[in-house]
């Protein structure tokens, strides 16, 4: 037997370093990346997009002189957002046109007192603004949503 042949211990090889990732993490992070600049980029256009739909409502509104003309101006932006759902919606009278806008609702916004006033405040030579601010408020919600393209 060789006397000079010296075995040693088994060392083992130090770890892989953690920088730089291999480059299938380097794809995962571009990945990843895209699909949240695509995410804020949707929510920005969707937040812009629903900014300019209500300066529309508000605007058109705000330009009645009275509150019947603003309730008028309600009632048009209601029928002109109720056929982006129904092309025939802007037809549709009385209780139809009421049930119409409550449609898919597990309360009614547009009854009794809104519901009255949207069908004959335009007419009136009164018309309260604090009702007036009230269906205000309903008809924005259901504008934004049908123009919005949701139920």
């Amino acid at each position: 037997m060789d006397q000079a042949l010296v075995l040693r211990d088994i060392h083992p090889s130090a770890a892989p370093p953690w920088w730089p990732p291999a480059p299938g993490w380097w794809a995962l992070a571009a990945l990843l990346a895209f699909a949240l600049l695509a995410l804020l980029a949707w929510r920005l256009r969707r937040a812009r997009r629903r900014r300019r739909i209500l300066a529309l409502f508000d605007g058109e509104v705000d330009a009645a002189a009275s509150a019947a003309e603003a309730v008028a101006a309600i009632s048009a932006l209601l029928r002109r957002a109720g056929r982006m759902r129904d092309p025939a919606a802007d037809r549709l009278e009385g209780e139809a046109w009421l049930a119409f806008l409550d449609d898919g609702r597990e309360r009614p916004r547009f009854d009794a007192r809104r519901g009255a006033l949207l069908l004959e405040g335009a007419w009136r030579r009164e018309v309260d603004p604090a009702a007036v601010a009230d269906l205000r408020a309903a008809a924005r919600d259901r504008y934004l949503e049908w123009m919005e393209g949701r139920r």
